[in-house]
């Protein structure tokens, strides 16, 4: 099934904003990922839709069909893997692959995938710690993470995932060290939303504001969960 890039990206917003819900996706909802007028994500909808690509409820929004899941996790997979090549391989900054890897996610063929693959060792995360869908293109286990805003003074957590589309945010992540793998301990959590945690791998402390919390996933220690 030939598909534009527009159509790929669709697909690939719509899985991610599945995650961790059972919800149906609002158009609105795909507009402020996309930053597109909801007249249109209508328009595509409905494209895809015809498609068989998406399983469309008028006023309750769309759900993605197995089709429609199946090209999505290719491109996700595609994304992913290249986002690793580029910090492993070519010395990218894990804040500039995001975009790079978006323009090249539509256009590797599938011989360049599997050699990219291979080049990794076939990794199960990206450099911010999201799942890479394996070559079947099985949906990824995702990490039972929450948001480090959600945890409380004196709690042991690790950094598991960080989202990758805000250079700025992964920048200021990366000069404090909060990357994932790394333990943190929280500090304090402030009534406005300010985390501040101390890393036990730099031992230092770094402010988390609220906006930049929302975007670190993080889980408590396997040690602490037995």
């Amino acid at each position: 099934m030939m598909l534009s890039d527009v159509m790929e990206d669709y697909l690939k917003v719509i899985y991610q904003l599945q995650q961790g819900t059972d919800d149906r996706i609002k158009t609105s909802e795909i507009a402020d990922e996309l930053d597109v007028t909801s007249p249109t994500v209508t328009s595509m909808l409905e494209k895809l839709e015809d498609r068989g690509l998406i399983d469309r409820e008028k006023y309750r929004g769309v759900t993605l069909t197995d089709e429609g899941e199946t090209v999505a996790l290719e491109i996700v997979r595609h994304h992913r893997l290249l986002e690793a090549y580029l910090t492993e391989h070519l010395d990218y900054d894990w804040s500039e692959v995001h975009d790079e890897a978006d323009r090249l996610e539509h256009h590797i063929s599938e011989d360049f995938e599997e050699r990219v693959a291979d080049a990794l060792d076939e990794p199960d995360v990206d450099p911010h710690g999201s799942p890479i869908p394996n070559a079947d293109l099985e949906p990824p286990e995702r990490p039972d993470s929450d948001s480090v805003i959600e945890f409380e003074e004196g709690d042991a957590v690790v950094v598991e995932e960080v989202a990758d589309h805000d250079p700025e945010i992964l920048s200021y992540l990366a000069d404090h060290g909060v990357e994932p793998g790394v333990e943190l301990e929280i500090l304090e959590v402030a009534p406005f939303g300010m985390v501040t945690a101390r890393s036990n791998e730099s031992d230092r402390s770094v402010s988390l504001p609220e906006h930049v919390a929302h975007h670190v996933r993080v889980a408590r220690p396997a040690e602490l969960e037995q």
